[in-house]
């Protein structure tokens, strides 16, 4: 009868409801999503393509920064086309197991973007500190191994979460208040016990989020020493300007998310829903957005051969008139 009663308890759909409180302009806010959506496809597909193309750029910096790509990639598509046909068709319906892997699968590439950037710290603190080591340290095989590790860690500790998550009874409707099924969310329409699933999450967020932002303050910190130690300040200029675009990578990944984080801890009752909605949104589509155009405009060697591939191509053109 147990057995019974909690799979009459298990809905075989969510609704996902967009953004609560706006409905009426869920049409108008979709051509910001669908905009930058669009933006962060070209950008990550182009700069892929372009460190594939070019021998110049197969370095370890761009190497990560391809890794980085990639993963922006996987978050945006899992979320925006959903979010997307919320907005225009109102194609709300998403199944009970459908739920769950969108859920895994924002969550692991969310991690796998934190540990990604931490890698990239590190990059520049070897690069930096360590320079005539830095082709020796970072090898390709090493980079394969690092990165291979960064995702096995999102996978092995977001996959309790489905689990956690399956195993609860919902009795307080199928409607959720979000754009994607995100853990909390799904977690909160159930009238079971949840306090594991908070427990794992703090622990998650810890191990993940705590641990990287650890290394990248630590990467820097040893940055900063190494810099202002040097003589010149051209040299000092130099070694910073290196790390501009990462830190702007950081600023655009890490911002949303503490804001995400601590309002709905704090702030939960004076922040309205549909602003926790847009930020958790903007969390999952600004670093794909604006990362390809950061490093695109901050990197150097990115620039030129943007620029040297772009100039051949009109004189390809002027050459056939």
């Amino acid at each position: 009868m147990l057995m019974l009663n909690q799979t009459d308890l298990t809905p075989a759909s969510f609704i996902l409801n967009g953004i609560p409180g706006l409905e009426d302009m869920h049409m108008w806010i979709s051509f910001p999503f669908c905009s930058m959506y669009a933006m962060a496809m070209l950008g990550n597909c182009g700069l892929l393509y372009l460190i594939h193309l070019e021998d110049s750029l197969h370095r370890p910096m761009y190497y990560f920064l391809a890794m980085l790509s990639l993963t922006d990639l996987f978050i945006c598509s899992s979320t925006i086309p959903k979010a997307l046909s919320i907005f225009w068709f109102h194609f709300k319906e998403i199944s009970f197991d459908g739920c769950l892997v969108q859920m895994f699968f924002v969550h692991t590439f969310t991690g796998m973007e934190s540990g990604v950037l931490m890698l990239m710290a590190l990059d520049r603190y070897v690069a930096i500190c360590y320079p005539l080591r830095y082709s020796t340290i970072l090898t390709n095989p090493v980079i394969a191994k690092v990165g291979l590790a960064t995702f096995l860690r999102g996978v092995f500790l977001i996959i309790p979460f489905t689990f956690l998550t399956k195993r609860l009874p919902y009795c307080r409707g199928n409607i959720i208040p979000h754009t994607y099924c995100d853990h909390m969310s799904v977690a909160k329409l159930s009238c079971g016990n949840i306090k594991v699933n908070v427990i794992y999450g703090l622990m998650v967020a810890l191990l993940i989020g705590g641990f990287d932002i650890l290394c990248i303050t630590i990467s820097y910190t040893m940055i900063l020493r190494s810099v202002v130690s040097l003589s010149s300040a051209d040299a000092q200029q130099k070694a910073f300007s290196t790390c501009t675009a990462h830190i702007c990578a950081i600023v655009f990944s890490y911002s949303p998310a503490f804001f995400s984080f601590f309002s709905h801890r704090f702030g939960g009752h004076t922040i309205p829903p549909s602003c926790h909605i847009i930020v958790a949104n903007i969390y999952l589509l600004l670093p794909p957005t604006m990362n390809p155009v950061v490093y695109g405009v901050k990197t150097k060697q990115i620039r030129d051969c943007v620029i040297r591939i772009l100039s051949g191509s009109k004189n390809l053109k002027s050459h056939s008139i």
